[in-house]
């Protein structure tokens, strides 16, 4: 049985690779390439719907997918925990139909976050630096606040992370009292470091993504699970098991 797929965001970068993804994937056919021109009303020929917008457009998009009963696979930055939470309500009047929302379809990215995660409890001064290409519109990266949120809930008990002077602009964003500083530049497709401060010690976890090509595994695994996936997931290590 093939599962038909909407597009929405088709024509941007992520888009045309996730369209490049479900043409080889067996079971899946792409029915609509949805772009900001495009009346949503398109996805609705199509079995589940792919977002691959921006932070600004995304929660319309979900949010009309999720009303005319689709299942979605989100992949736009911007969800925040208070975002989610929305989506989670209108979920539940609709059972049986899933969501995925994927901060970071890199399989590595998933497993640095993961073991930062595993260090916050080690550490009580953390910071992030991530940089991504110049043309990203948002920031911090969804990409640095599941790894902010990630750290905040592993220190539930222990309280939140130094961080001095947060009141100077310089000192960056906080997301879970977790300082994050983007760069936009050219050059850059996607990195993240997470830097752990301790007595006479630093620990750095460091990921960087060198080609687009890096999400592939990523989606694919993301689509298979939107077949039997029933209210709302967040992120890739939900769907892959990282019990070693």
């Amino acid at each position: 049985m093939t599962t038909t797929v909407a597009i929405i965001g088709a024509t941007g970068r992520m888009g045309r690779l996730v369209g490049e993804v479900v043409d080889e994937l067996d079971g899946f056919e792409v029915v609509a390439r949805i772009g900001s021109a495009d009346a949503l009303e398109g996805m609705l020929t199509a079995d589940v719907v792919v977002d691959v917008t921006v932070p600004a457009v995304s929660q319309s998009v979900v949010d009309f997918a999720v009303d005319n009963g689709r299942p979605v696979l989100v992949g736009t930055s911007g969800w925040s925990n208070q975002r989610i939470t929305a989506l989670r309500r209108r979920v539940s009047a609709q059972p049986g139909l899933g969501v995925i929302v994927i901060p970071n379809f890199s399989l590595g990215s998933v497993l640095a976050t993961a073991f930062a995660a595993t260090a916050a409890r080690f550490f009580d001064s953390i910071e992030i630096i991530e940089a991504h290409h110049a043309s990203k519109v948002d920031s911090p990266s969804g990409t640095a606040v599941r790894t902010a949120e990630l750290i905040g809930a592993a220190r539930a008990n222990l309280g939140p992370v130094i961080a001095p002077h947060a009141d100077q602009r310089a000192r960056g964003q906080q997301v879970s009292s977790v300082p994050i500083h983007s760069l936009r530049m050219q050059g850059v497709v996607a990195k993240q470091d997470v830097i752990f401060g301790g007595t006479g010690e630093t620990l750095t976890l460091s990921h960087e993504t060198l080609s687009p090509t890096s999400y592939v595994a990523g989606i694919r695994l993301s689509l298979q699970a939107l077949r039997e996936t029933d209210g709302v997931v967040v992120g890739l290590d939900q769907l892959i098991d990282l019990g070693a």
